[in-house]
């Protein structure tokens, strides 16, 4: 998901919003005055989970950021610019992807209940995403597509996003709206969304979603605290396609899923 932002306010929209979209969002383009400057900070993410039995989840984030010339740091991603002309940039680019559950957070009877034993079940792990990216922004927003694939054996999978963002000032604040797809490749959505092939061998019963497409759409608040500190907020809800809300890991009347961050950043 792309991130536009606007002179003052950079730094802290930069760090929040990669904490907060997990790894499948754009940094905004970069406010030149706070070219090689570190941000520190920490948030929380609550997810509002569609896996049975859960109901929310709470992960905290430690935002740490860094704008070169050449290479960045923004949040849970980090990349290198590999071209930079007027309104367009491309990244190669890596990012964490906070997918990952533990199946003892979620319920056992409402597993059991789509016909799922719990006792049979494999935790789903973290991953890391790396691709590029490439944007191009100017007075009105900007657009981004992404692809990127796991290289930490957790899905082997890849994901293709399309995304466009515009950030409006009132006053100190900086308000951000986005909206945007991802593309789940086969692998992607079958590993957090249907069952593993050794939980099969145990017993469970096969479900494979295929690739999926997945909508979203989010808005982000930042103000400055200070002359160095920002604090950001933000949430954004996922509608989920009929191939994962089949899963037999989700509530059956799950059909979205949103996120809440809050996090504090200083200037350095």
């Amino acid at each position: 998901m792309i991130r536009h932002a606007i002179a003052g306010s950079a730094g802290g929209v930069l760090l929040a919003l990669s904490a907060a979209a997990a790894a499948q969002s754009a940094p905004p383009v970069a406010d030149p005055s706070t070219r090689g400057e570190w941000t520190l900070g920490a948030g929380v993410i609550a997810i509002d989970s569609p896996y049975a039995g859960e109901d929310s989840r709470l992960r905290p984030v430690p935002l740490l950021g860094f704008d070169g010339d050449r290479f960045f740091v923004r949040g849970t991603a980090a990349g290198v610019h590999l071209v930079q002309s007027g309104g367009f940039t491309l990244d190669a680019i890596a990012s964490v992807r906070l997918d990952g559950f533990d199946i003892d957070d979620l319920g056992r009877s409402e597993l059991l209940a789509n016909g799922v034993d719990a006792a049979l079940l494999e935790d789903r792990d973290d991953g890391l995403d790396a691709g590029f990216r490439a944007t191009y922004g100017g007075g009105w927003g900007a657009l981004a597509l992404e692809a990127v694939h796991d290289v930490s054996d957790a899905s082997d999978g890849f994901e293709v996003a399309l995304d466009y963002r515009y950030t409006w000032l009132l006053g100190r604040s900086a308000i951000t709206a986005n909206v945007g797809s991802s593309l789940l490749s086969d692998d992607l959505a079958g590993y957090y969304y249907g069952t593993l092939d050794e939980e099969v061998a145990r017993g469970v019963t096969a479900y494979a979603p295929g690739s999926a497409l997945v909508h979203r759409i989010g808005v982000t608040w930042m103000h400055p605290l200070g002359a160095t500190w920002h604090v950001v907020a933000s949430a954004e809800a996922s509608q989920l396609p009929d191939e994962l809300r089949d899963s037999p890991l989700l509530d059956p009347d799950s059909d979205r899923s949103g996120r809440l961050f809050l996090g504090f950043s200083r200037r350095f």
